[in-house]
């Protein structure tokens, strides 16, 4: 063989070598929605990223998952309330079940989506409410686990199971009377921890152009943007989280725009 050729077999083999070295991975979307915020750390968690598709399952790391709470909320079905509520409102209500079931709800107790409970995003934690479709004249004691619903006019998010036991399940949302009671008719009301989140925005653009300008405004305070279920949300923690200054910063958001909302709420 001439060394022409030894020289031609030479560079061939090395050209082989050098398109195998550039060979690059390919990069898998998910489609999996975000995550519920949760807010029993009193602060959004950071989002997961996306889990790889089964093409690439044996060499991917094994995605990291939060420790479940030790257990679900206490049962409702056999307490009768009595004496005056603390409260009472009426408005819109739906429910949540399937998405959420077995996560950690705002309170640290595993959500059940066939127990007794709700989301309110004012009352305390550990509240109990008696809930009365006004459609139905049903009612059904819940206790107040976690923090929602974000929704332009929406009152309160029940449990799957709550929502069966006074025939809301298949409407989807009803209108509803809420009489909050305490825990105990011994506890005395708390001033409790709040909050403004505003949202949802469609695009991050937007939630960061609020961030910064309440980043100006309220140079003291603690702010945050995340992504949540429905869009790009901003979080505002006031200076010892005072309800009244919570309640003026959300009236100087007002209404960023057609699509987005401010809502007070109590983190503890």
């Amino acid at each position: 063989m001439s060394f022409r050729l030894h020289l031609r077999v030479a560079l061939l083999a090395l050209l082989c070598v050098g398109l195998a070295g550039c060979h690059h991975h390919a990069k898998y979307a998910s489609n999996q929605a975000p995550d519920r915020p949760d807010w029993s750390s009193g602060y959004p968690p950071k989002h997961r990223k996306p889990a790889p598709s089964s093409g690439d399952r044996a060499s991917a790391t094994p995605r990291p998952t939060a420790p479940r709470p030790s257990a679900p909320a206490p049962d409702t079905s056999n307490l009768t309330l009595t004496g005056k509520p603390i409260m009472t409102e009426t408005g819109m209500a739906s429910w949540y079940g399937p998405s959420f079931h077995n996560r950690k709800a705002a309170d640290g107790s595993t959500y059940d989506q066939n127990g007794l409970t709700a989301a309110h995003r004012t009352l305390p934690l550990g509240s109990l409410a008696r809930v009365t479709n006004l459609a139905t004249n049903e009612s059904v004691i819940v206790r107040i686990t976690d923090r929602g619903p974000f929704v332009r006019g929406r009152l309160m998010d029940l449990s799957e199971g709550a929502a069966k036991r006074i025939d809301l399940y298949r409407m989807g949302v009803a209108k509803v009377k809420v009489e909050a009671y305490s825990p105990s008719s011994a506890t005395v009301e708390k001033p409790g921890l709040w909050a403004v989140q505003a949202g949802a925005f469609s695009t991050q653009r937007d939630a960061n152009d609020l961030r910064d300008a309440l980043a100006k405004r309220y140079a003291t305070a603690r702010i945050q943007e995340f992504q949540g279920p429905t869009g790009y949300w901003v979080r505002i923690d006031p200076p010892g989280r005072v309800k009244e200054q919570a309640q003026a910063i959300r009236e100087w958001i007002g209404k960023p725009d057609d699509q987005a909302d401010a809502f007070l709420v109590r983190l503890d």
